[in-house]
């Protein structure tokens, strides 16, 4: 059943490709596994399923230390500060940096065990007051100050479009993501890559990767609706 759900998204992710002639190999499928058992990750991780997407910090620290084979977990919540011990050296890539603030955190933890740690800027393109994410105008004076951080590696955006009926109404959001990165990418920046542009969640990842998403993060689509009570 999870992986049926897995496929038809997947499906839908090469028809997307398809009409707006892209490499469907460009585009990369996190389950989002947030709030659900380790058996539905065991259960896609045994039909080769490897990208996986968390909110919670210590969640995903708990599945990363009880899954059975070692597979990619992205932190795609939001992170605080003193949460960040729990993530840096486990996740494979963070989506939701906003601030200097957090990437200081960021660094301190990766310096301390050595390592470099991949990240995203989360851009509020739509400017929701109940989401986190700076604003456009806003992200290439952070992306310029945190390259300087040496053990972060920014590799591109990412945003949480609105949640709406019509998954078209998000297409403007995505175009002008898209054009943000393509603009910061241009100016060549050291320690910098602009090659992800992670968006598009279950509502709306057709017109995502239409609009050029490189990741999209799709849970309830393959897993089900969520109960938050638990």
């Amino acid at each position: 059943m999870l992986y049926d759900n897995y496929k038809e998204v997947q499906n839908n992710i090469i028809k997307a490709c398809e009409k707006a002639g892209r490499n469907p190999d460009e585009v990369t499928l996190i389950a989002v596994s947030k709030t659900k058992p380790l058996s539905d990750i065991e259960e896609l991780i045994s039909y080769g399923v490897k990208e996986f997407g968390e909110n919670k910090p210590q969640e995903m620290k708990q599945k990363i230390e009880e899954v059975s084979t070692p597979v990619n977990f992205h932190l795609i919540g939001h992170l605080q500060t003193n949460k960040v011990k729990y993530v840096v050296g486990k996740a494979v890539l963070i989506h939701s940096v906003d601030s200097m603030h957090l990437a200081e955190a960021i660094e301190k933890e990766s310096a301390k065990k050595d390592i470099i740690t991949d990240i995203l800027i989360e851009v509020n393109m739509a400017e929701e007051e109940t989401k986190f994410g700076l604003s456009a105008k806003d992200t290439e004076s952070l992306v310029r100050e945190i390259s300087s951080l040496p053990h972060i590696r920014i590799k591109g955006l990412m945003t949480i479009a609105p949640f709406v009926d019509d998954p078209e109404e998000n297409r403007p959001v995505f175009r002008a993501m898209k054009e943000l990165l393509l603009d910061i990418k241009s100016k060549n920046i050291d320690n910098v890559d602009m090659n992800i542009l992670s968006m598009g969640m279950t509502n709306d990842y057709m017109v995502a990767v239409e609009e050029g998403s490189t990741m999209v993060r799709v849970g309830t689509a393959i897993f089900g609706a969520r109960n938050y009570n638990i």
